[in-house]
């Protein structure tokens, strides 16, 4: 792998350069040396062992990394989930700073014909990725969305910022029988996260992630209106840990949920993907063309896409954790940032804060159409 590491004090994150991916992430503390980051089982098999027209960005899938546009590019011609996810990107600048480490990273390819930066910033004993893109120019508009995937051994539980609904497209990732198996309703939708609509009758809890459910499913979270940061907290089992993935509902206005549990019968995936979950924030519809054309988001007033223009601009931030807690731990209840810290909340009333730079997702700031 062609790939480079930052460190900053309890933690350091790899960037497979090959494609833009976060190879790894590592976060030591309390003890504890946390991996939240999932990583492809064949990722170090032979590339010949895989179907030929596998998209780069699959047969490295790691991490998190940026879709742009996400899922079909077809408005512009690349692989799935474009150019940023599945191309080379160059180090433009990599140094310490006074508390930490920032890295900026410069895909090699051009996207509706602006730039792209990719820029990690890593400060001393906050257990948290920091992570900011900039499309520089271009013209049209370009749909995004982060991609971070975790992995549990033994499933998890999982809490969410308020959401105003939660729906699934027409069609399931996977609908021949032959190839795949799904266990959300398609299409449908629901206002419980608990009680979402099943494939088969009665309903399932987007909360809780199982292991015994073979599956492939997608469902797509609509942020409610609530002037905090958006936030999924993913409390896994076996792992003790507690997963967190923040970002400003203004800027990545719906969080996609990719269930993958060996729900994919065919090479590469060969039913061996298993406990993985994508939590995707987005300013996207599926597909591109859809993104920029009438879709449901829009019509629910939800944004899918940002202009691009000439000598304009365009950025958005992402933010990933990791903390440990016991096995068998609950998520929190809510999440609070500000002044430097933050304070996450169990349903018994106790609270924890941490190290977190309160001012990097700018909420409550404007944010380009």
């Amino acid at each position: 792998m062609d790939g480079i590491t930052i460190k900053a004090k309890g933690i350091s994150v790899t960037v497979d350069l090959t494609v833009g991916h976060l190879a790894e992430m590592v976060v030591d503390i309390d003890g504890r040396r946390l991996q939240p980051l999932h990583r492809a089982p064949w990722i170090d098999e032979p590339r010949e062992t895989m179907p030929q027209d596998l998209p780069a960005g699959t047969v490295r899938l790691s991490g998190d990394f940026l879709c742009a546009p996400f899922s079909r590019s077809d408005v512009e011609a690349a692989p799935l989930h474009g150019w940023p996810a599945n191309s080379p990107w160059d180090v433009v600048d990599s140094a310490a700073t006074a508390d930490g480490w920032r890295a900026v990273f410069r895909l090699r390819h051009l996207v509706m014909g602006a730039t792209v930066d990719k820029i990690l910033t890593l400060r001393d004993d906050h257990p948290f990725l920091y992570q900011e893109h900039v499309f520089s120019g271009g013209s049209g508009a370009i749909s995004v969305a982060h991609h971070p995937m975790t992995v549990m051994k033994d499933g998890g539980r999982l809490a969410f910022s308020p959401k105003r609904l939660a729906a699934t497209p027409d069609d399931p990732l996977e609908p021949d029988p032959t190839r795949g198996r799904f266990r959300l309703a398609y299409p449908s939708r629901s206002t419980d996260l608990t009680r979402f609509p099943a494939a088969g009758g009665g309903t399932l809890d987007l909360t809780d992630y199982r292991m015994d459910q073979s599956r492939e499913d997608f469902v797509t979270l609509v942020e409610a209106d609530h002037g905090g940061p958006g936030w999924t907290a993913l409390a896994r089992r076996a792992e003790a840990d507690l997963v967190l993935v923040l970002k400003n509902p203004a800027e990545l206005p719906v969080t996609m949920l990719w269930i993958s549990n060996g729900g994919r019968d065919y090479a590469p995936w060969n039913g061996r993907h298993r406990g993985v979950l994508g939590i995707e924030d987005g300013r996207t519809a599926v597909g591109h063309a859809a993104s920029l054309g009438d879709n449901w988001l829009k019509r629910e007033g939800v944004a899918t896409a940002f202009a691009l223009g000439e000598g304009r601009d365009v950025s958005f931030r992402h933010v990933i954790g990791a903390l440990p807690q016991e096995a068998g731990g609950e998520p929190p209840c809510d999440i609070v940032t500000g002044q430097g810290r933050m304070r996450l909340l169990a349903a018994d009333g106790a609270t924890r804060d941490v190290a977190f730079d309160s001012d990097f997702l700018r909420i409550g700031r404007s944010v380009p159409a």
